[in-house]
């Protein structure tokens, strides 16, 4: 058994588990980008002083233009599992070193903002939504534009936008 089999077999047994002692769980989708980083440690900064608990979700969007290459499909579908897999247990693993908790882990295949929802939806103890938006002219990002704004209506818990640019301290002092 390695690291990241410690990590993630007790996470991943209740990362759809209802928090039936009403404590929030912080849902945040992770995407690898510089500001993703910013969401998670603001969430598990905030399950930590609420003592609750956080749920990191990857999404792996297939490529349906490659359908009818069934080996090409699969073993780009195994990689990346396999780097969904590595980028969870990694950020999970910094979450435990700097707050000591130990978030839950789940990968789905679909469309990011299709499996945001249906994770919410099956997983009645996600209160709250943790995205952040990306720093630059070029807008907030295409998650944050569509769950934050053009969805929001769809959505059944508080969106949480935090700026993408803010320092771990910064993070720190809001939470």
């Amino acid at each position: 058994m390695n690291a990241t089999d410690q990590i993630a077999r007790p996470a991943a047994d209740n990362a759809s588990a209802p928090d039936v002692r009403g404590k929030r769980k912080f849902l945040v989708v992770v995407d690898g980008t510089p500001e993703c980083r910013v969401a998670v440690r603001y969430a598990g900064r905030r399950a930590q002083s609420t003592g609750g608990s956080l749920l990191l979700l990857r999404v792996i969007d297939p490529r349906a233009e490659l359908a009818h290459w069934i080996a090409v499909e699969e073993r780009m579908r195994e990689e990346a599992m396999a780097e969904a897999e590595e980028l969870l247990q990694t950020i999970a693993s910094e979450v435990n070193d700097w707050a000591g908790l130990f978030p839950a882990v789940t990968i789905r295949e679909g469309k990011v903002q299709d499996e945001v929802l249906a994770q919410i939806e099956e997983d009645p103890g996600i209160r709250i939504l943790v995205l952040a938006a990306a720093p630059g002219s070029e807008g907030p990002g295409p998650l944050v534009t569509v769950l934050a704004g053009t969805m929001s209506g769809a959505m059944q818990i508080p969106v949480t936008v935090v700026p993408g640019n803010l320092s771990d301290k910064e993070v720190d002092l809001l939470t």
